[in-house]
């Protein structure tokens, strides 16, 4: 007969293997995965997850080299770690990347990771994930916008030409894998530490996930690359990141709510909101937009809070974009800083620090509504105004911007970009890119708007006719403007510091 204290050796002797296996790392070269030679390592690293999910979950280890690999799925319960010096480096051969096929977008190929309804799944470590983008994309030329969607700009055919090389890109695609890392109706995951480079698509991609974290990665991207975002986020819940870099060309970070997701087969039509979504403690750069919420999305996205980021180098800072049904709501920004500049080619965006707009982006839907928007504590400096842009149809709704130092500098790109406003994604041409006066601040069908001590200073070198007044709001009620301090455009003499037009 055992003793009592025997009896709970015992039981732990029985326990330990199990214990023991829970622990253990799967390292990838004990499946086979051989670094530094140009070979899939798909199937090894794929073994290494199985087995790590076959034994109740644990860490799958990347050591130290590069290995070449195509697509693999991660799993539930199973954390891929990758050391200092390891690199997950994709195939530059798109035949080793998964495939799928979906009507009206024919055959696509997954990225590097796609991984689908696990709970409990992360990729931590000092490693780095590189897309290889360099081998699909022609870096000799750039896309540049075409004709008709120039002929509504100040400059028409002359705007943002670029007369030799291939000035600020976007460089121009191949055949290419899509997003990098897909983590795709997923529960409890986590990214922390490790770098993501050189995706040829979007880069890391939450859809339909609840409870993620991100905290401090590195993503680079390479600002000349077009759809090559940051983070996108869409129709997710409990979202938190902080402490990052991400340097990208298309929108850094991208917060939205799509009924579908063209790029996620499998998608079963329910329909989830993004909301309870908090970044912070970041710094972003981007082609396109620092960070975008919203856009051709039929689901709301709301609750969101950011703060403490740097947006810097960016062709627009913040953009809110309303083209569909679902509604943006309670949307908050901080303690931030702003910096915006005017580009040459194919870029969404046009030097704005601060972009709201509402307008008609789908035939046949009730436009939904953007509404408690703040803005606290902003420091920006850009070569375009601040655009809060609604419509007739859908009207901004209580819009407050709280301690807003706004610096608007001179462009040496002025006179084949400045003076237009970028609305791309609605549906009237007319709309979508079109010359307009630039004042500091223009305020457009907007209902309780508030702007509490804010100061506008102008660059005293600006002599473009187009710029002009320092606030103008039309189309609005419920205007409140407390302690403003700036003037209109210092060579604009009939502009006025406030004009208002209801």
């Amino acid at each position: 007969m055992f003793t009592i204290s025997q009896r709970s050796l015992l039981f732990l002797v029985l326990c330990l293997p199990s214990f023991y296996l829970a622990a253990q790392q799967f390292d990838i070269t004990r499946y086979g995965a051989i670094a530094g030679h140009e070979v899939n390592n798909a199937l090894a690293i794929q073994k290494a997850i199985d087995s790590c999910s076959h034994h109740g979950g644990g860490t799958v280890y990347i050591p130290a080299g590069t290995f070449e690999t195509g697509t693999v799925h991660l799993k539930s319960n199973v954390n891929l770690y990758l050391e200092s010096g390891a690199i997950l480096k994709g195939s530059p051969r798109l035949q080793d990347y998964d495939t799928y096929s979906l009507p009206g977008y024919g055959v696509n190929h997954y990225g590097i990771f796609y991984t689908h309804d696990a709970v409990n799944v992360s990729i931590s470590g000092q490693g780095t994930i590189d897309g290889n983008n360099g081998v699909f994309f022609n870096f000799q030329k750039a896309k540049t916008i075409d004709a008709a969607g120039k002929q509504y700009t100040r400059q028409q055919e002359n705007y943002r030409r670029v007369d030799s090389g291939i000035g600020d890109g976007p460089v121009v695609p191949l055949d290419r894998p899509h997003q990098m890392v897909i983590f795709s109706r997923c529960n409890n995951v986590r990214l922390s530490n490790i770098s993501l480079l050189n995706s040829p698509f979007w880069t890391l991609h939450f859809a339909d996930c609840d409870g993620v974290s991100v905290e401090g990665i590195r993503l680079f991207s390479g600002l000349l690359i077009p759809n090559a975002d940051g983070i996108d986020i869409t129709s997710c819940s409990n979202v938190i990141i902080t402490n990052s870099d991400i340097r990208t060309g298309d929108d850094a970070l991208a917060i939205v709510g799509y009924d579908h997701h063209f790029e996620i087969p499998g998608f079963n039509g329910s329909r989830h909101l993004s909301e309870n979504i908090i970044v912070s403690n970041c710094n972003l750069q981007s082609y396109s937009s620092g960070i975008r919420i919203g856009f051709l999305d039929q689901n709301t996205v709301k609750n969101v809070h950011i703060s403490h980021v740097n947006i810097t180098n960016s062709t627009r800072g913040i953009g809110i974009f309303l083209r569909d049904e679902g509604s943006l709501q309670n949307i908050s920004f901080e303690d931030m800083t702003i910096e915006t500049h005017l580009r040459t080619g194919d870029w969404w965006g046009n030097g704005e620090p601060i972009h709201i707009s509402a307008v008609r982006g789908k035939e046949k839907v009730k436009l939904g509504i953007i509404e408690n928007v703040q803005f606290r504590n902003i420091t920006c400096t850009g070569e375009n105004g601040i655009l809060l842009y609604g419509s007739a149809e859908s009207v901004l709704k209580n819009i407050k911007m709280d301690n807003i130092t706004f610096t608007l500098v001179n462009s040496p790109l002025n006179k084949v970009a400045g003076g237009n406003i970028d609305l791309r994604g609605c549906l009237d041409p007319h709309e979508q890119l079109f010359s307009s006066e630039i004042p500091g601040l223009y305020a457009h069908y907007v209902d309780s708007l508030s702007i509490h001590n804010f100061k506008l200073t102008w660059d005293t070198s600006i002599a473009d006719p187009w710029f002009t007044d320092g606030i103008r709001v039309d189309q609005y009620s419920g205007l409140n403007i407390d302690n403003f301090i700036g003037d209109h455009a210092p060579a604009n003499k009939t502009a006025k510091r406030i004009l208002l037009q209801p």
